[in-house]
């Protein structure tokens, strides 16, 4: 989310250490006042690393499955 307009961008290092620290159990609030980061940035941060970058397609179908699947609708 950084990088938009009247938002800080922090070093790709200072994101990972503060997510780590904070999996390690030390708590959002003592970390924001540490590093002088809102609340609500690594709040973002978090959730973008158990969110998937990119959309996935599902994986494609084998011609067997297909044709079980035609079979099936025209019952």
């Amino acid at each position: 989310m950084s990088g938009k307009k009247g938002m800080k961008k922090y070093p790709a290092g200072i994101r990972e250490e503060v997510v780590s620290r904070i999996r390690a159990g030390e708590s959002q609030r003592a970390l924001s006042q540490e590093y002088g980061i809102s609340r609500w940035a690594i709040h973002c941060w978090l959730k973008e690393s158990v969110l998937p970058k990119t959309r996935g397609r599902k994986p494609a179908k084998t011609l067997a499955e297909y044709k079980y699947e035609n079979k099936r609708l025209k019952m």
